[in-house]
């Protein structure tokens, strides 16, 4: 019906000019019932999924292949540092996922774009194939839960957990590799190193304060819409977290410990080599970088700061991470 709105409208008024005054009930009476229609809402309804038109075909290469574009059903939406590349790396060693590469930003830095554009971004899916993104910053974006829950309500969410003082020392390693004249981790930590109070507002402390971030997620989505993931495990255990995650999506659990080999020189599991691929997949040279030393006094004073915080955090996802 609803490609057919604009047509309609241009046959009522044409009805509306040649009938004569005393035989316009029926075409009033269905032009009441169109604009009621309106008013409720239901003329901008979400793009549905749908072969793309000849432009957005140009724009892809000029191929249009199999499936449809879909709005994704499941988002990694958190959080930096964690393990979420990780994840999504095995996730599509699964023949019903179906992701994209890169991290879009829509929620948090393209919105504007509207979700046409965002919709067109994504892979095609056959029936029964989940389509995924992942954008670690979605988690602590503060605008993020609104606009996926207008999108969809029923949207799964995958939030890729670690111990926060370690994923803090992690971002700032990334940060450091970029940028080699920072400040030093100990500087940026603290606002004052002799009292030892703890820098909140820098990004890579902010990040790991799990707790107040999720609090502003459940304002929207019910806790049943959430798996956290844990970073460690995703390690020590990659068959055991994927085991969990494949049963959150609903999927058959098809990728297991047959999958992985564990790099010694990086220090975490790789997937080993798939069919048709002459080499395993293993992440860049840019995972598994060797973090700075940072003083004991430093880790002991952030862990303290942490406590609290992660102590709701169990209380709030009913897990013990085990940070503590």
């Amino acid at each position: 019906m609803g490609g057919s709105r604009g047509g309609l409208a241009g046959q009522l008024g044409g009805m509306l000019r040649a009938q004569p005054r005393a035989s316009l009930g029926l075409p009033m009476l269905l032009l009441g019932t169109y604009f009621f229609y309106c008013l409720t809402g239901s003329c901008e309804p979400l793009p549905p999924a749908a072969p793309e038109r000849p432009e957005e075909q140009a724009a892809a290469g000029g191929r249009a292949g199999p499936g449809s574009r879909r709005f994704p059903q499941a988002i990694i939406v958190g959080v930096k540092k964690g393990g979420t590349r990780a994840l999504l790396e095995f996730l599509r060693a699964h023949p019903a996922v179906r992701a994209l590469g890169a991290e879009p930003h829509f929620f948090d830095r393209g919105y504007e774009k509207g979700l046409r554009w965002y919709r067109n971004l994504m892979p095609r899916t056959l029936e029964g194939q989940i389509t995924m993104e992942k954008t670690p910053s979605y988690f602590v974006t503060k605008e993020a839960p609104k606009r996926i829950y207008n999108m969809s309500r029923d949207t799964k969410l995958i939030v890729v957990v670690r111990n926060p003082v370690t994923r803090a020392i992690s971002d700032y390693t990334q940060t450091l590799s970029k940028n080699p004249t920072i400040p030093s981790f100990q500087a940026l930590a603290f606002k004052n190193i002799s009292t030892g109070l703890i820098d909140s507002t820098w990004s890579a402390v902010r990040i790991g304060i799990y707790a107040k971030h999720l609090d502003n997620w459940l304002q929207y989505f019910p806790l049943s819409k959430f798996l956290f993931v844990s970073g460690e495990r995703l390690v020590s255990d990659p068959a055991g977290e994927m085991g969990r995650v494949q049963d959150f999506l609903g999927l058959k659990r098809v990728v297991t410990d047959k999958h992985f080999y564990f790099n010694e020189t990086k220090g975490f599991p790789c997937l080993k080599k798939p069919e048709g691929s002459s080499r395993p997949r293993c992440l860049g040279k840019s995972k598994g970088r060797p973090h700075p030393k940072i003083h004991g006094q430093v880790i002991q004073r952030l862990q303290e700061f942490y406590r609290p915080f992660n102590m709701k955090f169990y209380q709030m996802t009913g897990q013990d991470f085990g940070w503590d």
